[in-house]
């Protein structure tokens, strides 16, 4: 596969980039990640999320551990090439690590975070006791 078209992305000082999964059909924003350059292109030739783990600091398959891998509709590039969107169908209806369908599951209202969804599961039952804390 051609990979010319990476040397369009504006990746910061780090080598990465904020890839935003979006779920194709409903337009539900699931996550923000960060993506290097194998990240993208792994995506791109395989359809499946992969994103970079700051945290582990290594290639961080989504799915790996939980299953709920996401398949890529289509891959979007931002105005200023510096931020990525995925279209994503999300497997097991799950993203956030916290067992929602999304991380955006915190509402700000009259100056506090409130909790507007319930996880779908519970974390330990996906990754095992003590995991599911941090993505």
């Amino acid at each position: 596969m051609n990979t010319s078209w990476l040397d369009d992305v504006k990746w910061n000082a780090d080598g990465l980039i904020p890839a935003i999964a979006q779920e194709a059909g409903s337009g539900t924003l699931l996550m923000v990640a960060w993506m290097n350059r194998e990240a993208l292109q792994l995506t791109a030739e395989r359809g499946k999320a992969v994103y970079w783990s700051r945290s582990r600091k290594r290639l961080w398959h989504k799915g790996e551990e939980s299953g709920n891998e996401q398949l890529v509709q289509e891959i979007r590039l931002d105005c200023d090439n510096d931020v990525i969107l995925l279209q994503v169908e999300q497997k097991g209806g799950i993203a956030c690590h916290t067992g929602r369908h999304s991380c955006f599951f915190q509402r700000l209202e009259a100056g506090c975070w409130h909790t507007i969804a319930a996880p779908i599961k519970d974390p330990e039952d996906i990754y095992g006791a003590g995991r599911g804390q941090s993505s």
